[in-house]
């Protein structure tokens, strides 16, 4: 929500050494310009970019000491020009969203509808606004078309999978790690499931599609799960690479785009904020609208409390985490 101006010092996460254990400091309440708007945080998500940025391994590097944290969802806010205080607002920001309080540009923030959640809210951002920009905005999803979603558990995945089932009326195959991740993919509306621990992906794929391959992929793991998901796409179909979950990255046989007419595309959804910002506005509105009409339902694996931040950072490098892991800042 939006607040007004503070006086008061407010907990904050911070990175002090790459790697290390996170910290939670009192800082004081910084100084706001006249485009800008201070924050109270309710929720903050915990993104994969985050651990990477706080192990210096993300490509967006921040000097030392940062907060970490990159959309959340604010009880208050207090903004001089487009929002009043008290409004009910989500935020996107690169860094400083794991406290009590942040400072942001007011073009960053968008009114959360009625009938959205705090919680629901805060899911939506990163994991939401990623799966909405590769499946509508980039792969051009078609209704009926069949989507593989790789790390179908994750935050991003189940959002894939919400997206690409709910609102874009395809048919969809989840590849998770794990016999239980693939249960919960189904129950978020996978038609198919494949644990890709067990087996290969691409022989399964094969026989849930009767040899006709997928139309679209979405890939977050890269590796050899890249791979054999490039071999399972159909004429003209479209990989689209979102991350390296897995830890490797591939190199891509151009040979099988030639053969196969397919696309290989990428997303970095951070980026359009600054390249194309109405497509990066666009998703996240569209996110918010479809959670309000009940198209989409986020959702939230664990949340816990500020001091907890550090277990919260485990739960995900672990791959114990499913869905969207969430720091309730009270």
């Amino acid at each position: 929500d939006i607040l007004s101006q503070s006086c008061r010092n407010y907990r904050a996460v911070l990175c002090t050494e790459l790697t290390k254990p996170l910290i939670i400091r009192n800082l004081p309440s910084p100084s706001l310009q006249l485009h800008e708007v201070l924050v109270g945080v309710h929720y903050c998500g915990v993104n994969f970019a985050d651990i990477l940025a706080c192990k210096g391994l993300y490509q967006e590097k921040h000097c030392l000491p940062f907060t970490p944290g990159n959309d959340f969802s604010p009880p208050n806010t207090c903004s001089l020009v487009i929002f009043r205080q008290g409004d009910r607002v989500i935020g996107v920001t690169g860094t400083s969203a794991m406290a009590e309080e942040c400072v942001i540009d007011q073009k960053m923030l968008w009114p959360i509808p009625e009938g959205v959640s705090y919680e629901e809210a805060v899911a939506l951002p990163v994991s939401y606004g990623t799966a909405i920009l590769a499946l509508e905005h980039r792969a051009r999803t078609q209704p009926g078309e069949t989507v593989l979603v790789t790390a179908a558990a994750g935050a991003t995945g189940l959002a894939a999978i919400d997206v690409a089932a709910n609102v874009l009326k395809a048919k969809v195959i989840a590849a998770a790690g794990s016999d239980h991740k693939c249960n919960l993919a189904l129950q978020k509306g996978a038609a198919h499931s494949v644990n890709y621990i067990q087996g290969s992906l691409k022989e399964e794929v094969k026989k849930l599609t009767d040899n006709r391959g997928v139309n679209v992929v979405l890939d977050a793991v890269g590796g050899d799960i890249f791979k054999e998901a490039l071999h399972s796409l159909a004429w003209e179909g479209r990989i689209v690479v979102v991350g390296f979950a897995g830890g490797a990255i591939p190199s891509v046989p151009a040979n099988l785009l030639l053969l196969k007419n397919v696309s290989a595309l990428g997303v970095f959804w951070g980026r359009y904020r600054e390249e194309d910002f109405p497509v990066f506005s666009s998703s996240i509105s569209s996110a918010l609208w479809y959670c309000q009409e009940r198209r989409i339902q986020p959702h939230v694996g664990a949340v816990f409390n500020l001091e907890e931040v550090n277990e919260a950072f485990s739960r995900v490098t672990q791959r114990k985490s499913t869905g969207k892991i969430v720091i309730s800042i009270k």
